[in-house]
């Protein structure tokens, strides 16, 4: 079972491993850049696809929602999935989810209206400006999105997302670690763009660990109620910000 941790409470960095002496590097991915052809877009999201697939993506989404559905007894959540390309991480975490009676009602949101898979319900918009109303959403989620801001930007983009949910915040991740790199070299033959190798070694390396996402996350405007962060399957970080601790199971954990 993943666990939690509180914001604020103190972290061994030890428990980080590698983590700790590898300082985290900033590029600007292939697929951030309005120049990276559309055929190249299309074969690095297809990428990105078969690896939260296979590598734990998907898996650490749903766990993140059970853990809501759990504290808050609630079963139906609408979504607002951030930065979500084709959308395939909430479709299919709401796919498996059906077998607990858990259903989500999900709207997608990318920068780019070519990055998003024609026929979801979608809107092309800037992360960091939600063209939403207070409280529209119940959750709002990303995945792999995290790493791309500035520590800044990311508070500033979990403040506006707590404004836009009306219930927390959920953030699916990488974990930087040199072994994670090995492993991003080793999946070279699986990636069929070459977009998705360079951009592979430059979100681990821009990857945030535990204590650096917990501190970044009570510097914000508004910050969450409380977050809880977990770790799971090669590298992934899981973050609940609580927007409200009204029920008893979030209060206690």
């Amino acid at each position: 079972m993943p666990s939690h941790a509180r914001t604020g409470r103190p972290r061994d960095s030890r428990r980080d491993g590698g983590a700790t002496f590898m300082q985290r590097i900033s590029t600007q991915e292939i697929l951030d850049s309005d120049a990276c052809p559309p055929v190249e877009v299309e074969a690095s999201l297809r990428d990105i696809c078969r690896i939260n697939r296979w590598f734990g993506g998907i898996a650490t989404t749903r766990n993140l929602i059970e853990r809501v559905a759990s504290a808050t007894g609630t079963k139906h959540f609408s979504v607002l999935e951030v930065a979500a390309g084709f959308g395939e991480v909430s479709k299919l975490a709401g796919l498996q989810l059906l077998s607990k009676g858990i259903t989500l009602d999900v709207t997608d949101l990318d920068r780019a209206r070519t990055h998003l898979l024609r026929g979801n319900r979608a809107v092309a918009a800037d992360a960091l400006a939600l063209p939403f109303r207070d409280d529209s959403f119940d959750l709002v989620s990303c995945s792999l999105f995290a790493h791309h801001l500035e520590p800044a930007d990311l508070a500033h983009f979990v403040s506006e997302a707590l404004r836009v949910s009306g219930c927390a915040v959920l953030i699916n991740d990488l974990v930087r670690h040199p072994l994670h790199v090995a492993l991003v070299y080793a999946g070279f033959p699986l990636m069929r763009s070459y977009v998705s190798r360079v951009d592979g070694l430059a979100s681990v390396r821009r990857a945030y660990v535990p204590d650096e996402m917990r501190q970044i996350l009570s510097s914000g405007a508004e910050p969450a109620t409380r977050v809880e962060i977990s770790r799971h399957f090669l590298f992934r970080m899981g973050v609940i910000a609580w927007k409200t601790c009204e029920h008893k199971d979030i209060r206690a954990a």
